[in-house]
């Protein structure tokens, strides 16, 4: 019996032991690196004088400034069907920077859009940006009821 008990008060020193040291561990694990990500929100579509008009909110969170960003989209009408596609020009995107961007889209019905698809960055350059970067760390969301993404 003595003996069951001192392995019993070995045991549980042990592993008062190793509890102890779970918290220094965890402290001195490096924080993970912030996901690289280019945020690109369809925020509103509103009736223009030339047709519709796409208000986007763009947040370059990259690591790096963007001196150019374009990307072909396609815009689908009510009924599903390719309607045109365009180049959107956002020019520069600073790091770390939110941005709003407005465009007019001539003879486009709003009311008529059901989806804005992204095919393609047609322009992603920057000093040190993989000119990938633009697709690969794309993120889409949409305020609206249209349809948005890659």
């Amino acid at each position: 019996m003595k003996r069951l008990m001192t392995s019993l008060r070995l045991l549980t020193s042990t592993f008062a032991m190793s509890l102890a040291m779970v918290p220094a561990w965890a402290q001195s694990a490096p924080a993970p690196a912030p996901a690289s990500v280019l945020s690109l929100e369809l925020n509103a579509a509103q009736p223009s004088e030339k047709g519709c008009r796409l208000t986007f909110v763009v947040n370059n969170a990259l690591g790096a400034d963007l001196s150019k960003a374009a990307f072909e989209i396609a815009l689908f009408n009510e009924a599903g069907v390719v309607d045109r596609l365009t180049v959107l020009d956002f020019k520069d995107l600073p790091a770390d920077k939110t941005k709003v961007t407005r465009f007019d889209l001539s003879g486009a019905d709003c009311g008529k859009l059901s989806r804005v698809l992204i095919n393609s960055a047609t322009e992603c350059a920057g000093r040190g940006v993989d000119p990938a970067a633009c697709m690969r760390a794309l993120k889409t969301s949409t305020r609206t009821a249209i349809a948005f993404g890659v």
